[in-house]
């Protein structure tokens, strides 16, 4: 049974695991790439996506708010240098995803002791594979009619109306003489 086993130990003990996952994240933020094993990977997604998050948030919150995230990432990553391209290039290019923002795609095994292996990637930096796809529309929808597809349906109408009113006064002229 797996109770109570929410994380992977990866066969280390908890400061061996927390720097190795910190000096993987670094390397993530610089590189936008990394190989490692599958274990390491999902480990690593479940270390820095929340980091990513926190680094998002900070261009929609207040300046004291802004400042305990880059704090809180601070703590985990443990290198200024990561922390400010994670905060700068990072959060810039996935502004407007709602979460996902790695991929772990699998390699095969290794050969020296057949572990599998897999490269995890930040998704937005891939531009070999989001060249070929058209960027979608926004799917999501307020409740408000505010914009999109109803004000250009709506603008349309209103053309054609505009069109119709000209001629149909011209055929009352017509009709009175």
């Amino acid at each position: 049974m797996r109770h109570g086993k929410k994380i992977n130990h990866l066969g280390r003990k908890t400061a061996h695991r927390k720097a190795m996952l910190a000096n993987m994240a670094c390397s993530l933020i610089e590189h936008k790439r990394i190989n490692t094993t599958v274990a390491k990977a999902k480990a690593l997604k479940q270390f820095i996506e929340p980091l990513i998050t926190k680094s998002k948030a900070e261009n929609n919150v207040s300046a004291e708010k802004g400042t305990h995230n880059r704090r809180i990432v601070f703590k985990n990553l443990r290198d200024k240098y990561a922390v400010t391209e994670l905060f700068s290039v990072v959060s810039e290019k996935v502004a407007d995803r709602p979460g996902g923002y790695t991929r772990i795609i699998k390699l095969g095994n290794r050969l020296g002791d057949n572990a599998d292996m897999a490269m995890i990637e930040l998704v937005d930096f891939n531009e070999l594979y989001n060249a070929g796809k058209p960027k979608k529309k926004s799917t999501r929808r307020s409740r408000r009619s505010g914009g999109g597809d109803a004000t250009a349906v709506s603008a349309e109408k209103e053309t054609k109306v505009e069109e119709a009113q000209p001629e149909t006064e011209a055929k009352i002229d017509d009709s009175k003489e």
